[in-house]
């Protein structure tokens, strides 16, 4: 369970935004002697597929409504993520080692992503887009940075990852009142945006 730590911190950062977790940790483990990373993450490929994605999210994620979209979208996607890490971080784990880290790891994932998405819903209750900015621009230096940590002291970057999810949650259960106006906005500018006579997007 060596890999614990990392994969608990790595599942926190592809909940917000994995793209950014997996290029972080594979930039670290390619050009920074991460020992930690897996060789996976640091082929070419992954690394170019990443920062593509990451690039795409960056630009999405600051818009409002469409941050709310990206989230949806992103359900399966970050805790997908998350578990794939944390199964290539445990190594030569035992198959059952190997499978409780990559649960941890998706777990974990979907509870940052339900963190996150939420929070994102009480902030569109406000209709300027610098509140969106400042937020994702948050995420995006919470991320980079906890991760860079993690990269080379993972037990302490497992302790900020679990102080900010319980500070997530605890903002969560503080703004559910927003939240749930944010969420019936959202889903009126998602009517808005599909063709009255057929029901599908306009787009």
């Amino acid at each position: 369970m060596e890999a614990l730590p990392l994969a608990f911190t790595s599942g926190w950062a592809s909940g917000i935004n994995a793209y950014a977790c997996v290029l972080i940790l594979g930039l670290l483990g390619r050009f920074a002697g991460a020992d930690d990373v897996p060789t996976a993450l640091t082929s070419n490929g992954v690394l170019i597929a990443a920062g593509a994605l990451f690039l795409f999210e960056f630009v999405a994620d600051k818009i409002p409504y469409i941050d709310s979209a990206w989230d949806a979208i992103s359900t399966v996607i970050r805790p997908t993520v998350g578990a794939i890490v944390a199964a290539l971080l445990s190594g030569e784990a035992s198959t059952l080692e190997q499978a409780a880290v990559a649960t941890a790891g998706g777990l974990v994932a979907l509870l940052s992503h339900a963190v996150k998405s939420s929070l994102r819903l009480a902030i569109n209750t406000s209709p300027e887009p610098v509140t969106n900015i400042a937020a994702s621009s948050g995420e995006d230096i919470a991320v980079v940075g906890v991760m860079s940590l993690a990269a080379f002291h993972p037990e302490v970057a497992l302790v900020i990852a679990a102080v900010l999810l319980v500070l997530g949650l605890i903002g969560v259960y503080v703004a559910s009142r927003f939240i749930k106006r944010g969420y019936a906005r959202f889903k009126a500018w998602r009517e808005k945006r599909r063709d009255p006579a057929t029901g599908s997007s306009a787009i």
